[in-house]
Parts: C-alpha cells; sequence; structure tokens
C-alpha cells in the first residue's frame, strides 16, 4: 500500500515497530496489520483463520484499532493495549493521595491516558486534622499530577493526557473554572465539570446553589451566575467541558453494579474507579460506494460484517493485553467492556452529497451508527454463546437498564437467552493520528476542520513543525472533477458550522452509543458571547453527556490551522505587541526593570532575579535577566541561563515559551511547595518570576482575578518562611525549621542536612 506523506510520517513515528536503536522491524504497514493480527488472534483458540480476517479487515483502513493496539500488540513490550483508564478514588489524606499519584505514573508509564475525581480532596482553606494546618485544595494535587505527567512524557514521544473532574457543588469549583486562565498551567489536564440535573435544575430556576463538602456548606451562590463563569471561561480559553454525570450513571447498563465519577482524558469513555476501555473504529468513509453520484450509499451489509469481526478483535484484546495495574486487569475482565465507534463520518456524507449538520445528515448518521449498535449487540451475544458472557452479567438487572431497554427486542430477546460478553460496546473517541494515517479521513464525528490545512506535529525529538495535508473526499473529489471544479455546497467544514449543527449532529450519534462521545464544538473566533452562551445547556436539552467546545484563543493555541497563501512578512512587524526581528536589539545605556527575591528552600541564601525591560512604540518588553546569590554553588549555571535567557528576549517574537520550559524542569529530588502550590524545581520557581513580570508589564493575562502587579514595584518576595516555620518538601505544613545544621519538619519529621 502506497502511504501519503502525512501518513507514512505518522506511520513511521507512532506505530511502526522499530528496535531500540531506531531499525525498522514493520517495514511496510501491512506488517503493522499483520503483527497487530496475529496477536489478537492469539486469544482464539484457532489463530491463523482469525488472524487472517482481522488482516483483511484493517487492510484499505477499514477497521482501525485504536492507537495503543496498533503500536504495542504483538511489540512483546511490557505496555498496555487500552488506550483510557479512570484510576481509584483518591482519598482525601496524604498518604494516599501519594499513592495514587504513583498509581498514575505507572499507568501513563505504559501507554494509557488517565482520569481523576478531585471532588473527594477537602477545599483549600479546609482545616487538616491532626496537624493544624490548613488544606492547599484540590489544586494543588493537580499541579502535582501534571508535573508528573510532563515528566513521564519527557521519557518518550506519547504526550501524557489526563483528565480531572470536579463536582459543580464543590467549595474551590470557582477556582477550578479559573485554572486554565493561567498560561502554562494544568497543560496535561482537560478539564471538566460534574454537573447534576440539581445543579441545571437551579441554573433554569436562577436559585441558590450550596457549594459544599463532606456535608458542610461552605458558600452559597446564585446557580446562575456559576453558570455564566463556566461559559465565560469556556468562550475565553475553551476549557472546562461539562459532563452531565446524573445523565450517564443513569443509562450506563452497569448502573447495578458501579458508579461513575470521571472519564477518560476525551470523555467519550466514563469510567468507574479503575475502569478501563479498549477503542476501535469503522472507517465510515471506505464502505461509501459510487461517492458523488445519485446513487452513492454506504453499505450496510460490509458494515454490519465489519463491526462483528471488530467486536471479535476488541474482546480479544482484553486478554491479550498487559495491564500496570491488578485493580485495573480484574475490571477490565469483570465487565469486558470496549469502545467500538466510527470515524470518517464527515467524510462519509460528502461522498453521499449530504451535508453536515442538515435533517438528512442526521437521519443518516441516525442509520449508520443504529447499524453499528445492532450489529455490535449481536455480535457480543454470538461471543456470549461462544465464550461466556461477562463475569459481572445478571440478566435481569442488565436488561432493566435505561439502554439496554431502548434496544431491538429481539436483541435483548438474544440477550435474555445467551447473555452478553461485554457489557458496554460503542463509544466514540477522537482518533487523530489514526485517521491521518487512514489516508487523512475525517476524524470520528466531526466535520472536516478545514479540507485544507496545516497540522502541528509533535516531532519524535520533541520539536515541533507544521504539516500542509488535505482531506480524503477532498482529494477525491479533484481527482474525479479536476482541481478547477466548484466546490458543491455540501463541502462544509468547521470554520462555517453553527454550534447547533455540532449538536444536532452530537445528539443524534449518542442516541446509538452506549457509552459516549468524544466531540469538540469547534467555534469561530469572532463567535459573539451571546450566541455561544447556550451551547451546553442545549447540549443538555438534546441529550448529550456532555460537552466540549473550542475557540481559537491566546492561551491553549492550536493544533491545526486553515492553509492560507504565504505573505511576505515585514521586518521588523508587530502584532499586538509581540514584535518580530531579524536581528537582536542593541542595549541602551539604561533599562528600566525590576527585582525580585526569590527564596528557594533548599538553599540557605535567596536569589535575586533582576529582568529589565525596553521600551519599543510605547510597550514594554524584556530585554535581559540577572540572577545573583550568595550561593556560589549556582554561579556557572545562573550565568549560562541568564545569558542563553538575554538573548531569546533580544530577539524578539513570542517570548512566552520560556515561561513554560522553565516552569517544565522537574528536579529529580523533587520540588518544593511556595505559595500554596508545587513547584517543581528551582528553575521552575525562576520560570514563575518571569511569569510574573511579563503579566505586570502586559505581555501575558492575568491570573483569573488576581490583581496585576505594577511594574514600579522593584522587590517581590516569593520567600515562605513564617511565624510557624518554613514549608516542608514532603508535606507542605508551614513546620520546617533549621536545628543542628538540618532542615527538620515538626510535622512530618522530614529532614534534610546541610
Amino acid at each position: 500500500m502506497t502511504l501519503a506523506a502525512i501518513s507514512q510520517q505518522i506511520w513511521g513515528m507512532k506505530y511502526r515497530l522499530k528496535q531500540p536503536d531506531g531499525t525498522p522491524i514493520d517495514q511496510a504497514i501491512e506488517d503493522t496489520w499483520a503483527r497487530v493480527a496475529g496477536a489478537l488472534a492469539a486469544a482464539e483458540a484457532k489463530p491463523k483463520p482469525w488472524a487472517k480476517t482481522f488482516f483483511e479487515a484493517m487492510q484499505d483502513f477499514a477497521f482501525l484499532p485504536a492507537g495503543r493496539i496498533v503500536s504495542g500488540a504483538g511489540a512483546e513490550r511490557q505496555v498496555t493495549l487500552f488506550n483510557c483508564f479512570v484510576m481509584g478514588e483518591i482519598p482525601d489524606d496524604m498518604g494516599g493521595i501519594f499513592a495514587h499519584l504513583r498509581e498514575a505514573a505507572l499507568t501513563l508509564q505504559q501507554g494509557g491516558g488517565i482520569g481523576y475525581d478531585f471532588s473527594t480532596l477537602r477545599p483549600r482553606g479546609a482545616l487538616v486534622k491532626g496537624v493544624g494546618a490548613d488544606a492547599s485544595g484540590p489544586l494543588s494535587f493537580m499541579d502535582v499530577w501534571d508535573a508528573m505527567c510532563r515528566t513521564i512524557m519527557s521519557a518518550g514521544q506519547r504526550r501524557g493526557a489526563m483528565m480531572a473532574t470536579l463536582r459543580c457543588d464543590h467549595p474551590d469549583i470557582e477556582a477550578f473554572i479559573d485554572a486554565k486562565r493561567e498560561p502554562g498551567r494544568l497543560r496535561n489536564f482537560n478539564l471538566s465539570i460534574l454537573i447534576t440535573d440539581a445543579f441545571m435544575a437551579a441554573v433554569d430556576a436562577a436559585g441558590d446553589w450550596d457549594l459544599q463538602f463532606d456535608g458542610v456548606v461552605y458558600r452559597t451562590v446564585k446557580a446562575a451566575e456559576l453558570w455564566d463563569r463556566i461559559m465565560q471561561a469556556t468562550y475565553a480559553y475553551a476549557e472546562p467541558g461539562v459532563i452531565f454525570i446524573d445523565r450517564i450513571n443513569q443509562r450506563n447498563n452497569l448502573y447495578y453494579c458501579e458508579q461513575i465519577f470521571a472519564t477518560n482524558p476525551c470523555a467519550e469513555q466514563p469510567l468507574p474507579p479503575y475502569g478501563a476501555c479498549l477503542l476501535g473504529s469503522i472507517n465510515l468513509a471506505k464502505l461509501v460506494r459510487q461517492p458523488f453520484t445519485e446513487q452513492a450509499e454506504l453499505d450496510l451489509a460490509a458494515l454490519d460484517q465489519l463491526v462483528r469481526v471488530a467486536v471479535r478483535a476488541l474482546d480479544n484484546a482484553i486478554d491479550v493485553s498487559g495491564f500496570p495495574l491488578e485493580a485495573q486487569k480484574a475490571e477490565a475482565k469483570a465487565k469486558r467492556r470496549i469502545g467500538l465507534g466510527v470515524t470518517g463520518l464527515a467524510d462519509a456524507l460528502i461522498l453521499v452529497r449530504q451535508r453536515y449538520g442538515s435533517a438528512e445528515a442526521v437521519r443518516l448518521t441516525e442509520t449508520w451508527l443504529g447499524a453499528v449498535s445492532r450489529a455490535a449487540y449481536l455480535a457480543s451475544v454470538e461471543l456470549a454463546k461462544e465464550k461466556g458472557p461477562f463475569p459481572l452479567f445478571d440478566a435481569e438487572k442488565y436488561l432493566a437498564g435505561e439502554t439496554v431497554s431502548a434496544l431491538d427486542p429481539d436483541i435483548r430477546a438474544a440477550i435474555a437467552a445467551y447473555g452478553i460478553r461485554n457489557a458496554l460496546l460503542t463509544s466514540i473517541a477522537p482518533t487523530g493520528t489514526i485517521s491521518l494515517l487512514a489516508d487523512n479521513v475525517s476524524s470520528g464525528i466531526e466535520p472536516v476542520f478545514s479540507f485544507r490545512s496545516k497540522r502541528t506535529v509533535l516531532m519524535g525529538d520533541g520539536t515541533k513543525r507544521q504539516e500542509e495535508v488535505s482531506d480524503y473526499a477532498y482529494r477525491l473529489f479533484r481527482r474525479l472533477f479536476g482541481e478547477d471544479a466548484a466546490l458543491p455546497a455540501y463541502f462544509v467544514d468547521a470554520q462555517t458550522l453553527s454550534p447547533h449543527d455540532h449538536l444536532v449532529m452530537q445528539a443524534a450519534a449518542q442516541r446509538h452509543v452506549d457509552s459516549a462521545i468524544s466531540k469538540t464544538i469547534n467555534c469561530p473566533v469572532d463567535l459573539p458571547f451571546e450566541a455561544f452562551r447556550d451551547v451546553y445547556r442545549q447540549a443538555f436539552a438534546l441529550g448529550c453527556k456532555g460537552c466540549t467546545t473550542y475557540r481559537p484563543n491566546a492561551i491553549t493555541g492550536s493544533v491545526l490551522e486553515v492553509a492560507k497563501p504565504a505573505e511576505p512578512v515585514p521586518v521588523p512587524s508587530s502584532d499586538g505587541g509581540v514584535v518580530y526581528m531579524t536581528q537582536p536589539l542593541s542595549r541602551p545605556e539604561a533599562l528600566p526593570g525590576q527585582t525580585y527575591k526569590l527564596r528557594w528552600p533548599d538553599s540557605d541564601h535567596a536569589m535575586y532575579v533582576t529582568v529589565n525591560d525596553v521600551i519599543q512604540d510605547g510597550r514594554r518588553r524584556p530585554f535581559e535577566v540577572f540572577i545573583n546569590s550568595k550561593n556560589m554553588n549556582h554561579y556557572a549555571w545562573t550565568v549560562a541561563l541568564t545569558r542563553m535567557i538575554s538573548a531569546v528576549f533580544r530577539r524578539g517574537g513570542d517570548i512566552s515559551f520560556v515561561v513554560e520550559e522553565l516552569k517544565a524542569v522537574f528536579d529529580p529530588r523533587g520540588g518544593q511547595w511556595m505559595d500554596g502550590h508545587y513547584v517543581p524545581s528551582l528553575l521552575a520557581a525562576i520560570g514563575e518570576v518571569i511569569e510574573r513580570h511579563l503579566i505586570g508589564i502586559g505581555m501575558l493575562p492575568g491570573r483569573g482575578d488576581e490583581a496585576v502587579e505594577e511594574p514600579q514595584r522593584q522587590v517581590v518576595n516569593l520567600d515562605r518562611e513564617g511565624a510557624r516555620g518554613a514549608s516542608c518538601p514532603r508535606c507542605a505544613q508551614p513546620a520546617l525549621i533549621h536545628q543542628e545544621g538540618c532542615d527538620v519538619c515538626t510535622a512530618c519529621g522530614y529532614s534534610k542536612c546541610s
């Protein structure tokens, strides 16, 4: 098979099996399919014929197992084939919290994305009994998770993925909503609020809403005002999303034996503690016959057969996969969840000449996904006849579930007679790189982002570069009708669709998906807030289980950009205060600046960080940095650091990445707690000082509602010492004292001698 350039790159970088020294083992994409097919067939009594069947299903990208399966199956490496997990419930004590941090690290290390509900942690300021101190709150521990995830990511190419959820009635919910106002914070997390039916009712009634923890009401707010705060944050920087948690639990096939409080990172899999799920997708674009003609249609018979093979392949993956934790293995085998979905929906609609979001597109989506659901449930019943139902199957309770009750009577009769192999079967996952591998078909049930686009790709060496790619249906149309042919009206992309177009398609798919859907409602940057503010309420009204939006913004940036003709760039140029130069600035004789005092708990001497600015076009921008300390152990690296940062500052351009890079540095000996949050290294603390300065001069947005310090303030003291002692790097309590040449924590016993 000949792969397009972008597909070849994705295969080579993510899915092609190689020796540790980089020598390829998979010589062609067919070798990859054969490796995966053989590994999945190993669970069969007669592997050889099933290996052939699985291979044929994957050929031409018709069935696409998820990335963890494609990269890991048959690799003989200690990895998991499961894309995603929800981890155990975090106990509200320091020992339990860090035990769960370890579990998270082990899971991320093997390639699994994770989800956590942080609602179990007491709010910031609550009393910690026994130590006489105030709690730092769930967000401070999310910072620790974020730091750990970046550390794990640094060991390999795959970016760690995490979901953090918080209940809508948690006392720290407002801080959670605003967390990503701070550039660079929690970048490895997706954030979603667990929205209850009671809260939605309170919003509709303009009533009061109690923020409470462990039965204690901390504050009462107006539900509508809290909702508006959610929408303002989502409009400004694309988070948090919402998860309608009561609806998820009510419609869960396993309502009788589990409770769900979190989802995997992209929210297509609401899962119980230690829940895990395998993912795979049917490529609908490959099943359309006679495209762009009046006779164009999706081959439903081929779809039925492909789904049945895919269900068997994913069920086998449960048995051949490794698991980071025994609890995850036990959960997966007790319920045998799989998440079979689709990709290429938007391209398939284009090939049958239907506009995404139209009434006919909604009807076809329901028809196609209804066929997927029916074939998947019947295939799982057949597997139950052959291999037995999932261990926690209870026929009476299972058939009484809200979702199963809505299935066709013949499916329910088959389940009653034979049981079912997999408790849940369908899910719509994001298929970004897998869809790129498959000749760049549209992802999941998303519309085509753009028919020609630039995509930012993370390379194996950690650098990023842009690749121009074109959509599968677009290329096929051009091949059939020529480069000059006008695109028909059904060629619509995410730039031209309304939020309503997205929502009706998501709702149509959800009616035939027993788990959930990963879908992003892309909104144009110039969409007025008034046209945006009701998106989440519409999603709730339409029966969705959650909702996520994205509107381009300065904080989160963008992975995809619409391709535009190249234009000459004037030198120098200015765009919103960011100046680009081909030559570095020369230094004026005198510069205004600020000096910040930084005390790192591991050092006897404070550091003084000076940032001097230059004035250009009435704007203030940093020009140079100096770091001074009596501690001569730091001399060489601080001189090197200041020279490098100063050189970057003098070149101009967007220098915010300096802050992000410094804050991402982690000390293997551990970081420190400063100002109520975890700072992973001294370099990260210096990054925070520079960030504070950039906020002060207006080059970075402020952190939520915090007052931005005036540039004239000359010294900012970040010293954590107080009347009760400095903060302990282990337990974060203000109980660290210096005696007999050692730092000793009177709260937990930590000690470190000079």
